[in-house]
């Protein structure tokens, strides 16, 4: 197995490695208003819940040529943005949103991309995504050489479609969110798999007292 040396990579072959490598990711399509009003939408895959009360997610947002994309630049000016789940059913869209466009395109009214009004903040969320959740800037942490935006924004509000909602739950198997891997690939979710509660697999071993290890 060959070893490789961190410090040997450059930016963009450690970025092609961790996405290869990090996978299955959610998609995170954001949707955000510049300074005009104008709508931008761009899909992210490096994102994660990082707290329950307030609910809280956190998505890195990486620099291009060292500039901010459209979506940091929003997220920094207006402090709101809407992730939109992305379904198996919108993989086509999604992709397109995810070229680079100029900061001037609003990228929902040059691919046809339906909106909906947001409930407690400005920018407006994508009307064919089951689950849309609001966000209000909390803070925002800049990482490592090229100074990665990773921002975490508190959620404000869950909107998601009732035939995928029951008794505080999403039902995966009507859900059916489209998963990103390394380059431009992309996985459906495919066979689910239930397992037993861990509670249902006996008493759980008594731990000996460290002190009492030999």
């Amino acid at each position: 197995m060959p070893l490789i040396d961190a410090k040997e990579l450059s930016a963009a072959d450690a970025y092609r490695l961790l996405v290869g490598i990090v996978v299955p990711r959610p998609i995170a399509w954001i949707t955000t208003l510049d300074g005009s009003g104008r709508v931008n939408a761009a899909p992210f895959s490096c994102y994660t819940f990082v707290c329950n009360r307030p609910p809280m997610l956190a998505i890195n947002l990486g620099r291009r040529d060292g500039t901010l994309k459209d979506t940091a630049r929003n997220v920094r000016q207006r402090g709101d943005f809407v992730v939109n789940v992305v379904t198996e059913a919108l993989i086509a869209p999604m992709h397109q949103s995810s070229s680079d466009f100029a900061p001037e395109i609003s990228e929902p009214s040059l691919l046809g991309i339906e909106l909906a009004p947001s409930r407690l903040i400005d920018p407006p969320r994508i009307a064919a995504s089951p689950i849309a959740l609001e966000c209000r800037l909390d803070r925002i942490i800049e990482l490592g050489e090229q100074a990665n935006d990773l921002v975490i924004g508190r959620v404000v509000a869950f909107n998601i479609n009732d035939d995928i909602y029951a008794d505080g739950r999403v039902d995966m198997r009507k859900f059916r969110p489209l998963a990103r891997l390394g380059g431009p690939h992309y996985a459906y979710l495919g066979e689910i798999i239930t397992m037993p509660s861990s509670d249902n697999f006996g008493p759980r071993p008594v731990l000996a007292n460290p002190s009492e290890v030999p």
